[in-house]
């Protein structure tokens, strides 16, 4: 009886040390990836919202009563197209008057240089007559006198005659002056018509204003106005974004501000048309970080005509490639392993049927993907999961990997919104 437990003790264990043997030479199982040159693409996937180089209220710069708004929103405008029309009744009534008295003040200067003038040289004419006239009297008179004829009262009628002969003469000749071109008659008359003229125009501006005009090319964004309303100076109509370059613009977390540059291309797709992507590329960066958010600005402008479903505000999805590589060897972040104080990256090699450590230098990251350019070949095969240590007997399984497949639903999402994404062909 003895005997018979101990060759079964003795049984189980040989075959305990066969199964050691056999397990630890078959190795730890673990996954293999071939290393093996192919595209890598890098991308930043964030959020951005579609604005326009400038948007402007239109209003009324006069006060009046709304008589007809021309314009729907979402309509689009050329430059000068009227939009808003007030009641104008009492405005043509002003230009009427203001031309009427324009046209009498027009008349007067017109009488002055032709009718005036002949009245005033004959009046200076006439007066020139009478001095001649009286001068003759007065010199007959005196020589009466110096016979003894009459006596000297005559003469001095007669000189009184004179003066007032001078005095008209010199009247008749400062009218004439003023009727002349120069003259204070012509000048008034002048200044005058000047008046009405610009009293005209006044009348004139103010009865254009009753229109509201597109200042330039533009789409109606918000119609605040219906007719009969009174307005003021002041209120705003009308909001049109002006036509222009579509840009779009985007809060872009700092962290990700040394992946971006000024003229990288970037996909954009609006979550209401998936299926109509448009490509970007990168307008400007902002040079100043916004602390509250911990975000920088980012614009982008398009590349062709923006498509006709983008609208102001509107929320898009933008993918900008921030690094390329058209042939490159790639391992998945997983197989990566930190050495060292200094931080060095390190992968584990299957070489003999055992895992080898090999330091690498990398290059472009993606999500789950980097690039060696340093350390690796091609052809050779790293372990991309498990606890293992250098030198340990490995039972490999050949796994296929292309860079992309490890994220799922496209990579975590942060909380700026903007996603480091990775593409391979």
């Amino acid at each position: 009886m003895k005997h018979r437990w101990f060759w079964i003790i003795a049984a189980l264990a040989v075959l305990m040390g066969l199964a050691y043997v056999a397990f630890t030479t078959r190795g730890v199982p673990a996954d293999v990836v071939e290393v093996q040159p192919r595209p890598l693409l890098r991308t930043l996937r964030f959020s951005a919202r579609v604005a326009t180089l400038s948007r402007v209220d239109v209003g009324s710069t006069i006060t009046g009563r709304v008589a007809q708004v021309l314009v729907d929103e979402g309509a689009r405008v050329r430059q000068g197209q009227k939009l808003v029309r007030l009641e104008s009744d009492e405005l043509r009534a002003a230009v009427a008057q203001a031309a009427a008295s324009e046209r009498q003040a027009r008349a007067r200067l017109a009488g002055l240089r032709s009718t005036g003038r002949s009245a005033s040289r004959a009046a200076l004419d006439q007066a020139e007559a009478t001095l001649r006239a009286a001068r003759a009297e007065l010199e007959r008179q005196q020589q009466l006198v110096a016979k003894g004829f009459v006596s000297e009262s005559r003469v001095d009628e007669a000189r009184r005659a004179v003066e007032v002969a001078q005095a008209q003469q010199a009247s008749a000749r400062a009218q004439v002056q003023a009727g002349a071109d120069g003259g204070t008659d012509v000048a008034q008359a002048q200044a005058q018509l000047a008046l009405a003229q610009a009293a005209t125009q006044a009348a004139r501006v103010r009865l254009a204003q009753a229109d509201v005009l597109a200042p330039a090319a533009a789409r109606v964004l918000a119609r605040q106005v219906e007719p009969g309303q009174i307005v003021q100076p002041g209120k705003a109509l009308l909001s049109l974004a002006l036509e222009g370059p579509t840009q779009l613009v985007a809060p872009v977390d700092e962290r990700f501000l040394d992946q971006l540059q000024v003229g990288q291309p970037a996909l954009v797709v609006a979550d209401a048309f998936p299926g109509q992507p448009f490509p970007a590329r990168v307008l400007s960066i902002a040079p100043a970080v916004d602390a509250q958010r911990g975000a920088v600005e980012v614009k982008l402008a398009l590349q062709r005509e923006a498509p006709a479903f983008l609208r102001e505000d509107m929320t898009l999805s933008v993918d900008v490639e921030t690094g390329r590589r058209e042939r490159a060897l790639v391992v998945p972040l997983s197989a990566l392993r930190a050495t060292g104080s200094d931080g060095a990256e390190s992968v584990l090699v299957l070489a003999d049927g055992r895992a080898q450590e090999r330091r690498v230098r990398l290059g472009l990251r993606t999500l789950d993907a980097a690039e060696v350019t340093e350390g690796l070949a091609a052809g050779d095969r790293v372990l991309r999961r498990g606890i293992l240590a250098p030198g340990e007997k490995v039972r490999p399984a050949v796994v296929p990997w292309e860079p992309g497949q490890d994220r799922a639903g496209g990579g975590a999402r942060d909380d700026m919104g903007s996603m480091l994404g990775n593409l391979g062909r």
